[in-house]
């Protein structure tokens, strides 16, 4: 199936005129767009302690999509997302792909940092989310990386587990979705590197990436 057959996950149970409508919405919306409409966002309660509103960074025609839940400490300062520990092993990742973080492009599902770096509560991804949505169809990559279960929850709409659905690619969007561990979990858990690393591998693969040969 190419990707023009499978353009999104549901279009096969839309109309004919809502999904013409669909797709002339996709082409009309923007990156610049989506970060206007969410400049001083209230939406959510995460507003009225957040620095910034960390909407995304990277190539905005990547081939490749990195998901996480949300920004830390260090991203709510800096407002760049995954800049503190688990976005230096995120880095090291992409690197051992044989790519470079400005190849990729990283987002989160919720844009402000929750409190004390909690897990986003079912309002605030319910709230922030249509975004993600948004970003991926404007990008249009060929792949998405869902790191963590908010992230695989969120995209799959489905109460899963990522040990259950990881290293597993999933139709999404017109393209594919890959869940695997996220880096903070990774740093808590080391011995679960190896098993993120073969979901990567397997990224690599349908990208047609060469990894190249660590010696």
């Amino acid at each position: 199936m190419d990707e023009q057959q499978q353009s999104s996950y549901w279009d096969g149970f839309l109309p004919s005129d809502a999904l013409v409508m669909k797709r002339a919405a996709v082409i009309s919306d923007s990156l610049e767009k989506i970060a206007s409409e969410l400049q001083g966002c209230v939406r959510c309660k995460l507003c009225s302690g957040r620095k910034t509103i960390v909407l995304g960074e990277g190539n905005p025609k990547a081939q490749l999509m990195f998901v996480g839940e949300g920004p830390g400490e260090q991203e709510d300062v800096q407002g760049r997302p995954f800049v503190g520990m688990a976005g230096q092993l995120l880095d090291r990742m992409i690197e051992a792909m044989g790519l470079e973080r400005a190849q990729v492009y990283i987002v989160n599902v919720v844009k402000c940092r929750p409190p004390g770096n909690r897990n986003p509560e079912r309002d605030e991804i319910e709230s922030c989310s249509p975004f993600l949505y948004r970003q991926i169809d404007v990008i249009r990559p060929k792949i998405v990386v869902a790191l963590g279960r908010f992230a695989a929850q969120t995209l799959l709409q489905a109460e899963v587990r990522i040990t259950q659905i990881r290293g597993r690619l999933y139709p999404y969007r017109g393209a594919q979705m890959m869940p695997t561990f996220h880096p903070a979990y990774l740093l808590r858990n080391p011995e679960s590197k190896r098993e993120a690393w073969e979901d990567l591998k397997k990224v690599a693969e349908f990208l047609e990436i060469k990894i190249p040969s660590r010696l």
